[in-house]
């Protein structure tokens, strides 16, 4: 099974060893949950794309220290993070993007119609941000409920929570 931890520890152990075969396998696992992510905190399809290359490099880089511990996602998710926390603290100065640039860049598929968009665009934009990275992260990137807790720093049932008062604001917006 290729989305199983094992598969993804041995991609990163071929890796390490230089295998480009291997990260180019380990791409197309995890590049999904690491644009969404990014997506999520960075509010920027072009910025999001540079995170997932970045932290495809870093992995590369790395990977030779890499650890198993069961959850290589999680290892590779805060790779993610820490490029995003990066960035974010480089462009503090500048003005933050708009969220409507954020939800264009969801619809970038061609898989969700201008009806679908805006739809989105009017949920997502009545959550708090809080309230929408636990969402995405868990919708779009697929993490557990304790994968976010961990990646975000806080306790499992704050995300729990967040994510329960999420969904039923959702409701409540398609209603």
């Amino acid at each position: 099974m290729q989305n199983a931890p094992g598969w993804t520890d041995e991609r990163i152990r071929l890796i390490s060893e230089g295998s480009k075969s291997a990260l180019a396998e380990l791409y197309e696992q995890i590049r999904t949950p690491v644009y969404s992510y990014a997506l999520s905190v960075m509010k920027s399809p072009q910025d999001a794309e540079d995170v997932l290359q970045d932290t495809l490099l870093e992995i590369w880089r790395s990977a030779g220290a890499y650890v198993s511990r069961g959850k290589p996602m999680g290892w590779i998710i805060s790779i993610a993070k820490s490029i995003c926390l990066m960035k974010l603290r480089r462009r503090r100065a500048q003005a933050e993007e708009p969220l409507e640039d954020y939800i264009n860049g969801l619809g970038e598929s061609g898989r969700l119609s201008p009806e679908e968009l805006a739809v989105l665009k009017s949920c997502l934009g009545g959550l708090a941000d809080s309230e929408r990275e636990v969402i995405l992260l868990h919708a779009l990137a697929g993490l557990k409920h304790r994968e976010i807790a961990e990646l975000l720093g806080v306790s499992l049932p704050t995300v729990l929570s967040r994510y329960n008062r999420s969904v039923n604001k959702l409701r409540k917006m398609l209603q």
